[in-house]
């Protein structure tokens, strides 16, 4: 196997506080070497890279894609290709019920990586459509939880955590029983939980008071009902208690979950979101979220910096998947890279409940490198013109 060389980089890497020109060279599915001017082996593969800013294969969070096997479910190659994302891990697409064929038929054929998270309910998100909405932690008789701890402690080196949807959506008017019972699982496999939360019940105090250091509170920066934020701006007081005991706050933009109004308050008052994910699926893959180098634009032109944005999509969700090898670019490390470029312009971006802003930034895609290899990208910009 030929090694690979990206040539005339900015290279920059968050979790290292690493920013400079320079190459890289991956041989072996590994980066071998970082420097400037490299010498490299004959028969190297060089790719110049326009002085473009080379990062750490962005890592989406939040994302589903187990297609074909749930309704929501797309097929993370496309998505891959035209966002530059190196590691998809999917949100509590697949229950205990049918994880197997989630590992056998989409994870372990994929070329690029995923990771799941487990859904509490045994049969995992199974009607989510346009036309048919059956939240699966509803029936209580779906969570079964020593099949949901079975299956995570022989999965474990793809499950990284349990993933419960709470909310009068998500679970009718089971409350917050799920969101406890998924808890005694993510206790008994020593693994951390994502939560979901959309409508009372149960209440935003409710879950928020509940998760424990290394949960992940997804659809952070929702709208009201359940936003973080007070009507006047102020951050609710259990949110910036969760934040002192070391809960994790995820965007999860996806088609429902994220508003501006809520993203300027918390943003304006110093809460930056640990991570920043997409939640790409069916449905919100044709807007507003589309696909995580999307989301990331948001926030860049909401006035987040390029490295916090780039930490909240590499460093960041590395470490709250416990696999902090992946998010850094460093000599013997796994050979994922993105290449981005930022454009300044003027575009219109749009949250889920319609309301627009015009940003001056984005992210567009110049490359991306998957296991030391050059991946072939399909650069799509949905961002409209302004």
């Amino acid at each position: 196997m030929s090694g690979l060389v990206l040539r005339n980089g900015r290279v920059l890497d968050p979790g290292r506080n690493f920013d400079q020109r320079a190459d890289i060279l991956f041989q072996d599915g590994r980066v071998a070497a970082i420097g400037p001017g490299l010498s490299v082996p004959a028969g190297t593969v060089a790719q110049d890279v326009g002085g473009r800013t080379i990062v750490p294969g962005l890592i989406d969070l939040h994302a589903h894609v187990y297609w074909g096997g749930t309704s929501l479910g797309i097929d993370a190659v496309p998505i891959a290709r035209r966002s530059g994302t190196t590691t998809f891990i999917d949100a509590g697409s697949a229950g205990p019920g049918i994880f197997h064929g989630f590992r056998r038929f989409i994870i372990e054929p994929s070329p690029v990586r995923i990771l799941a998270y487990l859904n509490l309910s045994f049969p995992g998100i199974y009607a989510f459509s346009k036309s048919v909405m059956i939240g699966e932690c509803a029936d209580i008789e779906l969570l079964d939880l020593r099949e949901c701890r079975r299956v995570a402690d022989e999965n474990r080196d793809l499950i990284v955590g349990i993933k419960v949807r709470v909310g009068r959506h998500a679970g009718g008017n089971s409350g917050i029983m799920p969101l406890d019972m998924a808890l005694e699982v993510a206790d008994a496999v020593d693994m951390p939980v994502m939560c979901h939360l959309d409508y009372a019940p149960p209440s935003r105090l409710e879950v928020v008071s509940r998760l424990r250091r290394g949960d992940v509170l997804t659809h952070c920066f929702r709208p009201f009902p359940n936003a973080p934020v007070h009507y006047d701006g102020r951050i609710w007081e259990d949110i910036q208690a969760a934040r002192e005991r070391g809960v994790i706050f995820d965007i999860g933009h996806g088609g429902g979950s994220f508003g501006f109004r809520t993203a300027e308050a918390m943003l304006e008052a110093g809460f930056e979101p640990d991570v920043i994910s997409s939640d790409v699926h069916a449905i919100s893959m044709e807007g507003p979220a589309y696909d995580l180098l999307f989301t990331l634009s948001k926030f860049l032109s909401l006035g987040m910096s390029l490295e916090a944005v780039i930490r909240c999509a590499t460093a960041a969700p590395a470490h709250a998947v416990g696999r902090p090898e992946l998010g850094r670019l460093e000599p013997g490390g796994i050979g994922d890279a993105t290449v981005l470029e930022v454009e300044n312009g003027r575009w219109t971006y749009s949250d889920v409940l319609g309301e627009n802003r015009i940003g001056t930034k984005r992210l567009s895609l110049g490359g991306m490198v998957v296991a030391g290899q050059w991946f072939e990208t399909t650069p799509e910009v949905p961002a409209v013109p302004a």
